[in-house]
């Protein structure tokens, strides 16, 4: 069995997040409690850091691809809402209402099939 370290030191956190340490220093850190470790060591929570990538996966992420038709729909959609103006994550009744419609009519579609 191996265990995880609790804290990850600043040099390894964009490595264990996947990113360049630019990146990591702009988007992620300002976010973080820093963990002074030693005199000039600086270390994060690993709780903290996997916290982070959840709350990016539920703000920025995309749905799982069951099938290219639904991956059509969400790129049509987002497209849609960006050629008229709407920032990505801007919810508008009109626009909801919409995408709830088409989620229904593909459940009933998908219902039929099987």
């Amino acid at each position: 069995m191996q265990l995880l370290p609790r804290l990850v030191r600043l040099r390894d956190a964009p490595a264990y997040l996947g990113m360049d340490k630019n990146r990591f220093n702009s988007e992620v850190r300002p976010h973080l409690t820093e963990i002074p470790i030693g005199v000039q060591g600086i270390a994060f929570d690993r709780l903290d850091l996997d916290a982070w990538v959840e709350q990016y996966k539920h703000c920025s992420g995309r749905p799982a691809v069951t099938n290219s038709r639904s991956m059509e729909l969400w790129d049509a959609k987002y497209r849609q809402d960006s050629l008229n103006g709407a920032k990505p994550g801007t919810l508008r009744k009109g626009s909801l209402d919409t995408a709830f419609e088409k989620v229904v009519e593909l459940s009933r579609l998908a219902k039929r099939k099987a």
